[in-house]
């Protein structure tokens, strides 16, 4: 038995160093956050399905970055935007840094969104100017078109943050390293597909001459199709988000 003791209120207590007692969970009926939650703690395995998903989608988010690389040369060149050879480098340089210089005024923004409207809706808005950008940029004839459209992609595809918090809220803790690696992992395999897919397809009527006419849509724009492909897959990511679950708390809007 343990021992009796008074506390401060003169009562007795059976053991004076009994740690207090946790508050219990309590769970809101509605609240996506709290059904995962719950279903966190039912559930102590590996979420697959929701990893899977996190790594598709940061693999779709991936690929239009580095796909151009093969053949922003000839793009630039096909423009007729520089008057010397020698000033194709300093063009390319310029549409190629112009994603990333749209995502650095932009990720701020769409991460402090995420927190207030939820993850869900910035994933699927991120795919969706994926699949209208990176397609407007393979239609791009004009130096000025390739420039915005990469610039608007970069700036309005603002996945990443949001999509390494949703790989740690869709697990238990003892599983949250392994979804922030699921994250790396498709973004280094999109950085390295991504070139293999603009170097294969761009300029297929030259490539692929008995798939490909030179009078068909591929051959006026050459380099449409390995944007096409990427965006095909967005938009098969962004279809798929209607069974992504979500993970706000919607309680605290009404408290």
């Amino acid at each position: 038995m343990g021992e009796t003791t008074r506390n401060r209120h003169g009562n007795d207590n059976d053991d004076a160093t009994a740690p207090p007692s946790l508050p219990e969970t309590v769970y809101y009926e509605g609240c996506p956050g709290c059904a995962m939650e719950r279903k966190k703690e039912n559930s102590t395995g590996t979420p697959y399905k929701e990893f899977f998903y996190v790594g598709v989608t940061t693999l779709a988010s991936a690929l239009p970055i580095s796909a151009l690389f093969p053949f922003l040369y000839f793009m630039i060149q096909d423009m007729h935007v520089a008057k010397n050879e020698e000033d194709i480098g300093v063009y390319a340089g310029l549409l190629g840094a112009s994603y990333m210089i749209g995502r650095c005024f932009a990720s701020l923004f769409w991460g402090v969104v995420a927190d207030r409207i939820g993850r869900k809706p910035i994933i699927a808005f991120s795919m969706f100017s994926v699949v209208i950008f990176n397609t407007l940029f393979g239609l791009s004839e004009k130096y000025w078109m390739a420039i915005a459209t990469r610039m608007l992609l970069g700036s309005l595809n603002g996945m990443l943050a949001p999509i390494k918090a949703y790989s740690v809220e869709v697990c238990r803790p003892e599983h949250h390293a392994l979804g922030l690696s699921v994250v790396s992992t498709g973004w280094g395999i999109g950085l390295v597909v991504g070139p293999a897919i603009g170097g294969y397809l761009a300029q297929p009527a030259k490539q692929y001459p008995n798939l490909f006419s030179e009078k068909s849509v591929f051959g006026r724009f050459p380099y449409l199709l390995p944007c096409l492909f990427i965006s095909l897959i967005a938009f098969a990511v962004l279809v798929s988000c209607i069974w992504l679950p979500k993970r706000q708390h919607l309680y605290f809007r009404s408290n």
